[in-house]
Parts: structure tokens; sequence; C-alpha cells
């Protein structure tokens, strides 16, 4: 730790601030660009921008060789971990309060500091034996004074993983959220079962503890999860990195391993004609959820996340709410608008897809709604003796290969992908040839004649 953050750390609260000297400036707090005093009038807006930036306290100090006051290292003393101005500006008036006694008792940032270090400590240990009782720093133990790219701290596990995830939930989708916390927590506990402790440091955690972690993951659950815990666990120690409590996310540096994707098969048309006829005649709303996919090419949770008023008949088009996206715009293609029923006596704002239903309240997560639409399909797969290899994206991977086949029969090949890059949603060509090649949607003529 810094010589400079242990003299802070001595330092009262009530000891009274003395004179400057001429051979430094007035130690000053940075608020983000924004006059604190003011902060009441600010609106949320720029509440919320001054937030953003680090806040920290600077000085100048004359530099002995050149005789001018130099800009000394900033002093954020962890107070950015905190989001919210009161806490922030708290810590940094303490270590400014702080700064201006050492200042003023000597400290110099070109020379060697022990001596007022020692003389500072056996004053307030006079002090303390004077009192009989012990002086209350208000400096928290479990921040740290960073000095260039120096990071030291004493943050505790259970510190740590309880900040991180309160910030985490601010910003994710609810269900997006509920995965990330179960896969730190399942972390945490593995960390709790492994020789740390709630109050152990953060830092002790290193590269190879987390290594260790994943190869137990990949035993256990495979390349996939594992993947999935490292990505999480690389969100996880950026945060920290981010808000000031760790030096570097090390996690960047453990490889990803290569996982074969399991994808479901596209249906053969006998398949195909095999469930609508099914369907027809035993559940009418999951068949209008499958046409969905087939002819808007939505996935299944983007269905479950219509509402009734996302729904514009008249003008034909569908609002669609992606993951951590913008509201997409789809078209209503004519042969999914006869499907539609009429949906004016509807609340606007009950799901479209309700249990069994249309346009009923249904008061569970979306996740929950894909889920039981999910189960529905499987017990009309389990009639018709289809396995695990086919599910509702196969009616995505059908049709979108089924609309390539035939505008192949018309165009050149890149015209037929920039035609189904606006039908499919894809954001790239590269991305959308990647696709069309796992679903085998692009398939060679009769090769016979090569043969003979």
């Amino acid at each position: 730790m810094s010589s400079i953050f242990l003299l802070l750390q001595k330092v009262h609260e009530n000891v009274h601030v003395l004179s400057m000297k001429a051979n430094y400036s007035e130690p000053k707090i940075y608020t983000g660009g924004v006059d604190i005093n003011q902060w009441s009038k600010l609106t949320k807006s720029e509440q919320s921008e001054a937030l953003k930036k680090d806040w920290y306290v600077h000085y100048r100090f004359r530099h002995p060789e050149t005789g001018l006051l130099k800009r000394q290292t900033n002093i954020k003393a962890g107070a950015n971990r905190f989001k919210d101005k009161r806490s922030r500006y708290h810590i940094l008036k303490i270590i400014k309060q702080s700064l201006e006694i050492i200042l003023n008792e000597g400290y110099n940032p070109y020379e060697d500091n022990s001596s007022l270090k020692k003389y500072l400590e056996e004053r307030l240990e006079n002090k303390q034996r004077t009192k009989n009782n012990s002086i209350s720093l208000k400096v928290p133990t479990n921040l740290k004074v960073e000095q260039d790219n120096d990071v030291e701290t004493n943050v505790k596990l259970k510190e740590a993983f309880e900040l991180v995830l309160k910030l985490k939930e601010n910003v994710m989708t609810h269900d997006s959220f509920v995965k990330y916390r179960s896969r730190i927590n399942k972390f945490n506990t593995w960390l709790l079962n492994n020789g740390f402790s709630t109050k152990s440091d953060i830092t002790s955690i290193q590269k190879k503890t987390v290594i260790t972690y994943l190869n137990q993951r990949l035993e256990e659950t495979g390349v996939r999860n594992r993947n999935n815990a490292r990505t999480d666990l690389s969100s996880f120690f950026q945060t920290l990195k981010d808000n000031d409590i760790i030096a570097q996310n090390f996690i960047k540096e453990i490889n990803i391993l290569k996982a074969t994707p399991k994808r479901n098969k596209s249906f053969s048309p006998k398949q195909e004609n095999e469930i609508f006829s099914y369907l027809e005649k035993s559940d009418l709303t999951l068949l209008l959820f499958i046409k969905f996919i087939c002819y808007a090419l939505l996935r299944p949770i983007e269905i479950c996340r219509l509402k009734i008023k996302d729904i514009d008949i008249q003008d034909k088009k569908l609002y669609v709410v992606a993951k951590n996206q913008p509201v997409k715009i789809k078209i209503i293609p004519e042969i999914l608008l006869k499907e539609i029923p009429n949906l004016k006596d509807f609340d606007p704002n009950h799901p479209l897809f309700s249990k069994d239903s249309l346009g009923q309240k249904w008061l569970v997560k979306e996740s929950s709604r894909k889920d039981y639409y999910t189960k529905q399909f499987k017990e009309v797969k389990d009639k018709l003796g289809l396995n695990s290899e086919y599910g509702l994206y196969s009616f995505r991977h059908t049709y979108i290969a089924k609309m390539y086949r035939k505008l192949a029969r018309e165009s050149s090949p890149h015209k037929v992908k920039s035609d189904l890059m606006l039908i499919t949603g894809h954001t790239s060509m590269s991305g959308l040839e990647n696709y069309l090649r796992s679903i085998d949607a692009q398939l060679p003529k009769d090769y016979s004649n090569l043969l003979k």
C-alpha cells in the first residue's frame, strides 16, 4: 500500500485543518465536472453523466528541480465504486481533509516520508492512551488509493459479490440477471467450499483459482456450460475492475473452448404436414404460435414478448422486443395476417399468447411462457414420434431454408442473401451465410453427370 494512504488512514476525523504552506496547492475534489453545491438543481440526466465519470481529490506540489507546482497523482480511494453522490462525496471530503493535514505536517511526495509516518503514528498512539479509547478512522479500510496503475484493496469476498450483483441487477433484463446470478453464486459457493471465506480478500482469487473451477465445470457439465461460466465470470471481474476494486480482469486471458453447437434439425415436408394436421384438430393456439415462427420468422422468446398492442393489423407491422436491443419492426406477411383473429376487444397490455389462449392476463415471466409452449410442443413430438433433435426452432430453420431455395432459382447468390437478410433479421452477410450452412439450406444440384 502507498505511503500516502497509510498516512491518510492515521488522521482523526476531528483534527482541525491548519493553514496551507506555499509549496503546495489546496487539495480539491473533482466531481465529474459539475458544481456539487448545485447538485439538487441538476437534472437527472446531468447527475447521471457526472456519476459516470471518476471523482477524485487532486492537488499540486512544488517540484524540487523546476520550482513549479506540479500536478500529483489523483487520489480516488475507491470512491467511484459507489454510484450515488452522497457516499462518493463523503469519502472524498474525508480524503481531502486528511490530505490537507499531512501536507501541513510536512508530507512531500518527492521525499522519504517514513519519519513523518512514524511521528504521526506516535502522536496518535499517545492521544489514544490519553483518552483511553481508540480513534475511529473515517477512511473506510475496505477502500484503496489508486497510485498510477497500482490498485490495492482489502474488499472482502462477500462485499465484492454483493456489489457486483447489485450493479448488474440494474443493467440486465430480469431473465438474463437470474441466469447470471445463478452462475456467479455457484462460483461463490465453490470458493467457500474450497478454502475461501466471506472475509477473504477479493484479490486472493487468482487466475489459477478460476481455471480450477472452470475445469471442474467442464467435467461436470460440458464445454458449453463451462464457456458460459467463463463469460459471466469475466463480466464479474470486469465490473470489479471498472469500480477500482481490482487492477485487471485476468479472466480475459483464459481461453474459450471450442464447442460443437447442437442445432435443431429442419422438418421434412411429411413431418411438417403431420404436425400441422395434428394441431388443427388438437391445439389451435399452439398452431398459431408455430405459424408466427414459420411466417414471421420470430424466435420463440420473441413471440412470448409480444403484447396485443405490438400487433398493428392495419399497418401490417409487428413491434418485436429483442434482447438488449431497441424494438425491431417487422412486417406481417399476408399469409400470417390471415391467421390472426380480431384482437380489438383484448387488453392492449396483455400478452398475445397466454396460457392455452390469446390475449388473456398471464402474470409470469416471458421465459416461463417460452417454457410452457416448449413443453406443449414436446407433447406433440411424443405423439408423432419425433425425438430431441427437433424443437420449435426447427420451424424457423425449415422455413428460412425453404425461402432460400425458392429465391435461389431466380436470382444470383448475392441478391438472394441480400433479400433474405431483410426477412431473417441477420445483421451481417457472413452471419447469414454461416447460418445457412449450419441448417444445410445450400444444397447442390444433382451431380450424377459428374460421376459418369
